[in-house]
């Protein structure tokens, strides 16, 4: 393990939640590796629209320099994931789903005959797979019930693009008391000592 990328999407910046897990688990990496971050909020990224996918469906060499440069961003974003050996990723939960910034991110690294390809058996996964972990932030309950939106869809879309070593970190009921967030916190904590263990063996 030499390359972390790291991937926030807290609107809350230092203070949000899945950004301090994120942090705690890097300390506890080898000082050895190398972190690139990518703060979703700092970025520049926008909703994907039709002009950007036809830029991608463009062939390389008769792209105008305006679809070159909407490439480049899903370029630059696919190579950080590739180049990667682990990924880290904040999802805090916004009315019950992943924060848009977070869609707009994976709406760059998911690029047919890039990251999946379609066969006559259905998509299959292009990426090489390696470790990502999700560090899950909620401000109530929602863990391996019906209305936990975020771990389905994170599983089916990450499998989708050929990542199927995922780990998820969850910290609940941060909203329900100061017990109750202590409680999760310790929990999270705990569970990242554990798999950064797991990682590093």
């Amino acid at each position: 393990m030499h390359n972390i990328l790291v991937v926030n999407s807290s609107i809350s910046g230092e203070n949000g939640q899945s950004n301090q897990l994120i942090n705690n688990f890097v300390k506890a990496l080898p000082a050895t590796v190398a972190v690139t971050s990518l703060d979703l909020n700092q970025s520049t990224l926008t909703h994907l629209s039709m002009p950007e996918i036809g830029a991608w469906m463009t062939p390389e060499a008769d792209r105008s320099n305006e679809q070159q440069q909407l490439a480049a961003v899903s370029d630059s974003m696919i190579a950080q994931v590739k180049a990667a050996d682990v990924i880290l990723i904040g999802v805090p939960m916004y009315n019950f789903g992943v924060p848009s910034q977070l869609k707009a991110w994976f709406d760059r690294i998911a690029r047919a005959g890039v990251t999946f390809k379609y066969t006559d058996k259905g998509p299959v996964g292009l990426l090489e797979d390696k470790p990502v972990v999700f560090f899950l932030t909620r401000g109530g309950m929602y863990k391996d019930l019906p209305h936990d939106t975020q771990t389905p869809y994170l599983v089916n879309f990450f499998n989708f693009i050929g990542l199927k070593n995922l780990h998820f970190i969850f910290a609940e009921g941060l909203n329900m008391g100061a017990d109750s967030a202590q409680a999760a916190l310790k929990a999270a904590h705990a569970a990242i000592a554990d798999l950064t263990a797991e990682l590093a063996a």
